[in-house]
């Protein structure tokens, strides 16, 4: 049994798809991260970083003391590796899958993030910083056009993998970056076909059962944005 600190945001979404495509068996521990639980002793244990997702596995794969994860892309290479689902054997689908799935890490998401708190949170509109950052993920999806536009079914060629994961659910928020699937049409056949799989309808659904009220309100901004070092002592 797995147990996810879960709550329905792009990265906790990653999690629950991979669960429900590999029919592992899991219960969300919901982690509301609008009133701070994330600050939690309990949580902080597993998840030092004081973000969601993060996983317990009570069966790991050596049979040993139960394993905790933290971040999202080590998430879905652990259970990748777990189940031997998701992440090809061949060793080139293997490695295009996984720096795909970095891409996102340290491109997507980040730069997804920033537009979203400029475009949409920030207390003062910042036309530079809006601009740097809806053109930037602008640029990255072209990037994945580009990729996806030479015959790919998925991220990583035929096989839908981890990298397919880790990516669509910061897409599937692409009005709120600014950005018109119309203009990358090879992405968009992509998000159309993951969109259609069951296991992201169940994952999306699992999200909506914990909770369809907007993650950030006014009290959330204050425990969201600004923290400093202060706030991990």
């Amino acid at each position: 049994m797995i147990d996810l600190y879960y709550w329905p945001t792009p990265n906790g979404h990653k999690i629950t798809m991979f669960l429900e495509e590999a029919s592992v068996p899991y219960q969300i521990k919901p982690v509301n991260i609008g009133r701070g639980e994330q600050f939690k002793p309990d949580f902080l244990k597993i998840a030092p970083n004081n973000r969601m997702p993060a996983i317990v596995d009570h069966k790991p794969a050596d049979s040993g003391e139960p394993i905790s994860i933290f971040e999202s892309g080590a998430i879905l290479l652990y259970l990748a590796e777990k189940t031997g689902q998701f992440l090809s054997s061949d060793l080139n689908d293997r490695w295009v899958a996984l720096q795909w799935l970095f891409w996102q890490m340290g491109g997507l998401g980040p730069m997804a993030g920033q537009n979203h708190h400029f475009a949409h949170y920030a207390p003062e509109r910042i036309p530079y910083a809006m601009d740097r950052y809806i053109n930037e993920t602008g640029r990255l999806y072209g990037v994945l056009n580009k990729h996806l536009s030479d015959d790919r079914l998925f991220v990583a060629g035929n096989g839908y993998s981890i990298a397919d994961m880790a990516i669509y659910p910061w897409v599937v928020q692409h009005e709120r970056q600014k950005q018109d699937l119309n203009d990358f049409p090879s992405l968009k056949a992509w998000f159309e076909r993951v969109a259609a799989r069951p296991g992201t309808i169940a994952a999306y659904k699992a999200g909506e059962a914990i909770s369809t009220k907007p993650t950030v309100d006014d009290e959330a901004k204050k425990i969201l944005f600004g923290q400093t070092a202060k706030t991990v002592r």
